[in-house]
């Protein structure tokens, strides 16, 4: 986070048509990428808050298409929730406040960007998951989303970070890495190799059938880590999904396959024994469970079928991601450590084997949820 200043902020603010009046401002939130804030405002002796953040260029190379994607996205969601007649929409799908020249982002004197949304107030996210049924509000919150901006219209949004989740790129990258060996390190992560090479053919899983045309590009999150979803102080609802620097095409099963990535696993991401990470099954079930109340009405038999086959894959892909890393000197991902990189990984993997001893439990649990519904989700 840069030590970016209240009195910075105040010209922030002048940027954006805000109709009330700058009062003070702090950093907020445990994000790694952008720069955010929460900064209060006086709106005719209310007092009023809203989030400002400064787009992290290094990562996102074209803000405008990414701020593009983020406005398309949310005005139609908002739409959508107006046609409902929900009565809190604005709290159930962000809201962007446009700058003065009308766009959706400004643009201050050092060239970087700025965008501003609504502060969604009485909810708060969390970084750990405490419970099966927070998995299952926060899972259908997401199933929710997609549905809403499955019927988006119009031109194909643009990819902010091309081929993010193309396992099988993400593997030519990998054996790239490995065999430039930059930094001398192969040497000592065989086990974690010959891992991945074990497991090749299981890459183009999704892939593939997008190809076939078998699955359908979808408008999805692309980076559903359960604290990217605000959960109701009150009622324990999953009531807005956050962070859609990555919304863009792909597919729903990198969701779902990156919910359970992030919310089964009993360790931390980068625990250093691997023993006690391990996929569990009460918050898979609560995962499926959230996630089908919202999103299963939408989704083709191909879809359907491929969230059993498909829960190993962003954990594998990840793992893959942090190992790459770590062959070519950690570039990409902030460490704290040396072997940082290198211990995410393993804990990955160690989710995966896990994920693969429960496939056949999983694979039954998926079609009774389907064969006791009747389908007849929402």
């Amino acid at each position: 986070m840069s030590n970016q200043t209240s009195t910075d902020l105040s010209a922030i603010a002048k940027l954006f048509n805000m109709r009330a009046d700058y009062v003070l401002s702090h950093p907020y939130g445990s994000g790694h990428i952008n720069d955010t804030y929460c900064a209060e405002y006086d709106q005719a002796g209310h007092r009023l808050r809203y989030i400002h953040q400064r787009i992290n260029k290094n990562i996102f190379k074209n803000p405008e298409a990414l701020m593009e994607n983020i406005q398309r996205v949310t005005d139609h969601n908002q739409a959508a929730l107006m046609r409902e007649a929900n009565p809190e929409r604005l709290r159930r799908g962000l809201t962007l406040v446009p700058a003065h020249t009308g766009k959706p982002y400004a643009i201050d004197d050092q060239g970087d960007y700025w965008r501003t949304y609504l502060f969604i107030e009485r909810a708060r996210t969390y970084d750990k998951i405490e419970s099966p049924q927070q998995a299952q509000a926060a899972a259908a919150a997401f199933g929710k989303f997609q549905k809403l901006a499955a019927s988006l219209q119009g031109e194909r949004l643009s990819e902010t970070i091309p081929d993010f989740h193309h396992t099988p790129k993400r593997y030519e990258a990998f054996c790239a890495a490995l065999e430039r060996d930059e930094h001398n390190r192969a040497k000592d992560i065989k086990p974690e190799i010959d891992f991945l090479h074990a497991r090749q053919d299981d890459f183009g899983m999704v892939v593939d059938q997008m190809t076939a045309g078998n699955i359908p590009e979808r408008v999805t999150h692309n980076d559903t880590k359960l604290n990217n979803v605000m959960i109701d102080d009150f009622s324990g609802e999953g009531v807005c999904v956050i962070d859609l620097d990555t919304v863009m095409p792909g597919s729903v099963l990198y969701d779902f396959s990156d919910m359970v990535r992030t919310a089964t696993n009993s360790a931390l991401e980068d625990e250093t024994d691997v023993s006690k990470a391990s996929m569990q099954m009460p918050m898979f079930e609560a995962l499926l469970q959230g996630y089908l109340s919202a999103a299963a009405g939408f989704l083709n038999d191909y879809e359907k079928e491929g969230l059993g086959q498909s829960a190993k894959l962003m954990s594998l892909e990840c793992g893959m991601r942090f190992l790459t890393d770590y062959l070519q000197g950690d570039t990409y991902f902030k460490i704290k450590r040396p072997a940082h990189n290198l211990d995410r990984a393993r804990t990955q993997f160690a989710l995966v084997k896990s994920i693969e001893q429960q496939q056949s439990e999983i694979d039954r649990l998926i079609q009774r949820t389907f064969i006791e519904s009747e389908f007849n989700y929402s």
